[in-house]
């Protein structure tokens, strides 16, 4: 007899399934015991690729099994997220601190991590509310963090950085023209890779909590990336600062250059997994984008103007 009784048959299903509560009750209930936990009422968490729980002092997070997983290697390997948190851990890095991880054989092979739940909001439902000073410690605070985090490493994950690159779709799926895609088909095919580090890779206003002290912590590791520290800079300034001045201010002091901010994204966004659609949103629509020349311009017109808030 089955712990987990749902019958998947897709993705979708997949998909939908992993928000609902009364489906993991009994599987999540079965890994608690497992691992010598107390029960305790389940909660919805953030919802992710993942099926991810608050469990009392717990989050449970249950990955995807591999029969759903994204064929693009993000989000949905276990060992690289694993690699991760103890990465950080074992760093300092303020973040869940890993109390058990394993598998459950069943109709599916399940694994899941276990880690201490942290009281605080994600950034982007307290943005509003932050002062200037408050962006600035922040920064700041995020400063800390990627320097403990971005340091050398031994390759952790089976996902190439430029083959990624290369071969990733989705700037075609969000709509950007055929003159944008030759040219950056071109720039990635001379594109060098300097020195490789642990990247975090995915750092956004809802990967960053915050609590009433302003201490901030990293959590989700599943999209890290064996890369240049570069290629972690360019989404933090990009993603999680949108290029605002308090943040910026924080993470650089207040000497950083626009000219060098620009030039970082030129060169970094075209590489990073996720900036397709970070593009699309602030300086599209994707199908204006007919070039690189056009990205220059429209960056540089971002960076300007959040650059003055």
């Amino acid at each position: 007899m089955h712990i987990f009784t749902e019958e998947l048959n897709s993705c979708e299903e997949w998909h939908d399934c992993r928000k609902a509560i009364a489906a993991f009750i009994p599987l999540v209930d079965y890994i608690l015991h497992k691992e010598n936990l107390p029960p305790a009422a389940i909660e919805r968490a953030m919802p992710g690729t993942n099926a991810v729980f608050k469990v009392g002092e717990y989050v449970i997070k249950i990955f995807t099994p591999l029969e759903f997983a994204s064929h693009n290697g993000f989000g949905t390997d276990f060992n690289v997220e694993l690699f991760g948190v103890k990465w950080a851990n074992d760093g300092g890095v303020p973040s869940p601190k890993l109390v058990a991880s394993g598998i459950v054989e069943d109709r599916y092979r399940f694994y899941y991590m276990i880690m201490e739940y942290i009281d605080g909001k994600r950034l982007n439902k307290v943005e509003k509310n932050l002062s200037y000073k408050d962006k600035v410690i922040i920064g700041e605070n995020v400063r800390k963090i990627t320097d403990k985090l971005n340091l050398s490493c031994e390759n952790f994950t089976t996902v190439d950085l430029m083959e990624f690159a290369k071969n990733n779709t989705q700037w075609k799926d969000e709509g950007f023209p055929e003159s944008f895609l030759a040219e950056l088909s071109m720039f990635l095919q001379d594109f060098q890779v300097g020195q490789k580090v642990y990247c975090h890779g995915d750092f956004h206003e809802g990967n960053l909590l915050v609590d009433n002290d302003l201490n901030v912590f990293l959590v989700d590791f599943a999209d890290a990336m064996y890369a240049p520290k570069e290629y972690e800079l360019v989404y933090i300034v990009s993603s999680l600062f949108g290029f605002e001045k308090p943040y910026m201010a924080g993470y650089f002091g207040e000497d950083h250059a626009t000219s060098s901010i620009l030039e970082l994204c030129m060169k970094w966004l075209p590489v990073h997994a996720w900036s397709h659609g970070l593009l699309a949103d602030e300086i599209g629509p994707a199908e204006e984008v007919t070039s690189f020349a056009v990205m220059r311009v429209r960056l540089l017109d971002w960076i300007v103007r959040m650059n003055e808030k």
